[in-house]
């Protein structure tokens, strides 16, 4: 497995920390209980880090020495890929060569397509962003290098498969990218059941020092303006204001444990935003979190808001309604598809702050509908989304590259 920025070590919320670490630590994770040995190859960016570390039983986290060994913007990597590919190149030379390489974003993807041509390895996509839908979202913030859009052409055209995490991604992929709808699978992302499980609310409070009694809405990943929690800031101003209904927002994530304006920008931005709302200090800035603490904050939360521009699939949805936690989130990609509105939870439209409110207060005007969904949210992720089932989703497309078939048309 090949994740030029997004290591499986990361902590959640950091900076480029966030569904493509989780689940390339988790795919590798269960490839090895199925039986594969597994080396995922992700970007040294820290001088402590071992070349080779053994990680799990059968899987090895090999720390490539491209560029400084210190963080870099992934939107500035893209030149280090030469040295990345080298690097590949010499490591299958001496250790043997893989029987598939499967890429994980674009400069993953375009080390696998030289790998492929001179190697002959065969290599599966996952994209998890595509540059044509984050230019037609973000416009000019959009930093990355224009050349991205015609590398993905490429890797697009020659790869044995491409992995899109939901039908919005397969119909970008077809529809702005031209692919061959027959190399498509789709397959979600998932959750570990053995890390998210729901905790009694009290006992969750009280280990984070939650007051009992209190409202408290929950967002946790990378602290980036994409994401819209300034979209859940504002609501929460307009939940006091025109429902009568006050409550606090827990946002985990950033590039420092402790919160920080300097390291993350955008915790300043939205403080800013909830002083003009009257809500400054309902606003709850925790710093990024170990991931073994995360279900602690799930199961602390009366409901998981999570209202991005858009979204390319979105894990930290299962991961709260693994632990029977409601969603509200933006009927946007991925988000769309892993919530049954009205069923685990409820979609708005994003950038709605109003919109979103009003769906908050229906969930606080009624606990019972509310524990309803959580209970019904916890059914459904274990019927179609535990990580488990999305691997041997994923190792059955494998097996259909490597014996030369083209993979059929599924919904995992």
């Amino acid at each position: 497995m090949i994740s030029d920025h997004a290591s499986p070590l990361a902590a959640a919320g950091g900076v480029d920390s966030g569904g493509q670490n989780v689940y390339v630590a988790q795919v590798a994770r269960n490839l090895a209980r199925l039986g594969y040995a597994v080396d995922v190859f992700t970007r040294r960016d820290d001088v402590n880090q071992p070349e080779i570390l053994d990680w799990q039983p059968r899987v090895r986290v090999i720390h490539v020495p491209a560029g400084p060994a210190q963080y870099v913007r992934k939107e500035d990597l893209l030149p280090l890929m030469d040295d990345f590919c080298d690097y590949l190149r010499e490591f299958c030379a001496a250790a043997g060569s893989y029987d598939l390489v499967h890429a994980n974003f674009f400069m993953s993807g375009l080390v696998a397509l030289r790998l492929k041509r001179e190697l002959g390895i065969p290599f599966v996509v996952t994209f998890h962003a595509l540059g044509r839908v984050r230019r037609l979202h973000q416009g000019d913030a959009d930093q990355f290098p224009p050349s991205r859009m015609e590398i993905e052409d490429r890797i697009i055209a020659e790869a044995d498969a491409l992995i899109a995490e939901c039908p919005q991604d397969e119909e970008d992929l077809t529809r702005l990218y031209r692919a061959n709808r027959a190399r498509i699978r789709v397959i979600p992302c998932g959750f570990d059941k053995a890390e998210f499980w729901p905790i009694a609310r009290p006992f969750a409070r009280r280990a984070l020092g939650f007051d009992a009694k209190e409202r408290i809405l929950l967002n946790i990943g990378r602290l980036i303006p994409r994401k819209g929690i300034d979209n859940a800031a504002r609501a929460l101003g307009r939940l006091a204001r025109e429902h009568g209904i006050a409550a606090k927002l827990v946002v985990v994530g950033g590039n420092s444990d402790v919160p920080c304006p300097v390291t993350t920008p955008e915790i300043g931005r939205l403080k800013s935003i909830a002083a003009e709302e009257g809500v400054c200090e309902q606003v709850i800035f925790t710093g990024r979190r170990s991931r073994e603490f995360l279900k602690l904050y799930y199961s602390a939360a009366d409901v998981f808001v999570t209202t991005p521009w858009y979204e390319p699939f979105g894990i930290t949805p299962l991961e709260a309604m693994a632990c029977g936690t409601p969603v509200v989130g933006a009927d946007v990609g991925g988000i769309r598809y892993s919530i049954a509105d009205g069923l685990t939870g409820l979609l708005v439209p994003p950038n709605d702050p109003a919109a979103l409110a009003a769906s908050l207060a229906l969930l606080y005007r009624d606990a019972d509908y509310r524990k309803e969904l959580g209970r019904n949210a916890i059914d459904r992720v274990h019927e179609q989304f535990t990580w488990a089932k999305v691997t041997a989703s994923i190792a059955g497309l494998y097996q259909n590259v490597l014996v030369g078939s083209a993979p059929e048309l599924h919904v995992a």
